[in-house]
This record gives C-alpha cells, structure tokens and sequence, in this order.
C-alpha cells in the first residue's frame, strides 16, 4: 500500500465521519466521570477502561475470525503502540491532577496535531497541505479560548510536561497504528493494541483501595468508558485511520473538547460565556474544513 496516503484515496468522506464519531465518544468521558461515586481513583477507571474496551474489541475479533492466528503480527509495533496507550492515560490522568482540566485539555489534545502531522510528514512521507493547517490552527485556538474560559487556571510546570506527553503519546499511537493497519484488519489490531495496553496498566489495580467500584452508579460509569468510549470508539477510530492521514485523524480529534463543552452545558448545568462560545465556533469551523473539503473540490477534466 503506498505510504503516502492521501485523503482523496479510497472512502475519503467516510474516514472523516468515523473519526469525528470517535472524538465524540471521546467526548463524553468527562460528563461520565463527573457521575462517579466520590472516592473513585481516575487511574485506576483509566485502567479498567482500557481492560473492558479490550476484552470487547478482542471478543469481536475473534467471533469474525480475524484474530485466528497470533503469527505475523510485528509484535513490537503492537507492543509500542500499547505503550504510548497506556502513557497517554496516565500522563493525560496526572496532567490534569496537577494543571488542571483546563490548561491539561488545551495542552494534551491542543498539541497532539502539531506533532501528529510532523510523525506523519517525517515516518510517513504525508503532507498534510494548507487546508489542514488552517484546520488544525482554528480548532487549536478554539481549544485555547474553550478551556481557558472558566478563568480556573492554575499553571503547573511538571503538569505541562506530562500534558505535552499526553499529546505526544495520543499523535504516536495513531502513527503507529496507521502503519498496523496497513497488513492487519481493524478490530485485530485494536484488540491486541488495548489488551496489551491494559496489561501495562495493571500495577495500578494492585492495593488499590476499590470499594467505590462496588456502587452501581460506579459500574455503570466504567462500563459506559469501557464500552462506549473505548471500544466503540477505537472501532470507529481504526476504520477512518485507514483511509485519512496522521495528521488530519488527530485534527478531527480535537472534537472531543467541543463535545466536553457541549455536554458539561446540556448535561452538567455548566454556563457558557461568551468566550467559550467563540471557542466552540472555531473548532466546529475547523473540523467543517475538513469534513466537507473534498465538495469544494470541482471535477475536471481538462483536456
């Protein structure tokens, strides 16, 4: 398959829809932990959603027969794709704990397209163009003025170090991935990737103080994050990283933010000022950009 995937390659509109549903999913993690029972440990639900979201995608796999074999497979991509899974939950996780959700949000996901589109452009050969820098530079600044509207800002420096290694992580995973899914199918990669991914995280589980688990409110959060927001969503996410670049994949992510916002407003009672509104605005502009672009694109056929 030539490395240098572009969009206009096979189902190019599809790959955009499947993964902005992700990014959607995505989304909702917040709203799902603020239902939490008090006393819930973020790293070990960050665990256990990687254990569930596994378990399932593994399950799928099997049951359509696109897991029969373990041969072939280049187990050290598999292994460092797990890897950077497993660093962006915890360094997304401790970045937040210590900068907040705010500048952590801005910092983590707001940087993940800059580097993704680099990976992309130096491993890959893929030049994401003009548009998506225009993309990637509004939804960038529409995540600034999001996450910087509740004026509850504390800047910690070790919290914007672990919050530009969450970035990193979340931009290399899919590097890595693209080039998994090249020779593998969707749901085998993903299988492998988060079960192995989950296994790095077990240490956490171990004396951990996991009565709060117990509550029924609790199962039905890391249920929805296993299911709903990992493998769900790693599903969807696979299938459009087939057909769409690095850098645009992580681009689109940044509706994950917009969807926080949407959801902290309808759901939790959040106010939206001004500024946040404005956010919102630049990063559904920038994802429209990117999702609607091959419309634009006029057929010729100049002779």
């Amino acid at each position: 398959m030539n490395k240098q995937l572009s969009d206009s390659k096979t189902n190019p509109l599809g790959g955009h829809w499947f993964i902005l549903g992700a990014a959607l999913l995505w989304g909702t993690t917040g709203t799902a932990q603020a239902f939490a029972p008090t006393g819930f440990d973020p790293m070990v639900i960050g665990a256990l959603r990687l254990l569930i979201g596994g378990i399932t995608l593994l399950l799928l796999a099997l049951h359509r027969r696109e897991l029969c074999s373990l041969r072939g497979w280049k187990w050290r991509l598999v292994i460092l794709a797990a890897a950077f899974t497993a660093s962006y939950q915890l360094c997304f996780f401790a970045a937040v704990a210590k900068t907040g959700v705010a500048v952590g949000t801005i910092v983590g996901i707001g940087s993940a397209p800059i580097t993704g589109g680099l990976l992309g452009l130096i491993f890959r050969g893929e030049r994401p163009g003009r548009r998506w820098l225009m993309s990637t530079i509004l939804a960038i600044f529409g995540c600034a003025l999001l996450s910087l509207s509740s004026g509850d800002v504390a800047v910690d420096p070790l919290g914007i170090l672990l919050a530009i290694a969450a970035g990193a992580s979340y931009a290399a995973y899919t590097l890595v991935i693209k080039g998994l899914l090249e020779t593998h199918a969707p749901n085998a990669v993903m299988a492998l990737v988060v079960c192995v991914g989950a296994l790095l995280l077990s240490p956490v589980l171990i004396n951990i103080d996991l009565d709060w688990l117990l509550q029924p409110r609790a199962i039905g959060v890391v249920l929805h994050l296993g299911l709903a927001t990992m493998a769900l969503s790693y599903w969807l996410f696979a299938r459009g990283l087939q057909s769409i670049q690095v850098g645009t994949a992580v681009t689109l992510s940044l509706a994950e933010p917009m969807t926080a916002a949407t959801l902290g407003i309808l759901v939790l009672g959040e106010q939206l000022n001004s500024q946040a509104f404005f956010g919102i605005s630049l990063i559904l502009a920038g994802l429209v950009v990117l999702v609607l672009r091959r419309k634009k694109i006029p057929q010729n056929t100049t002779s």
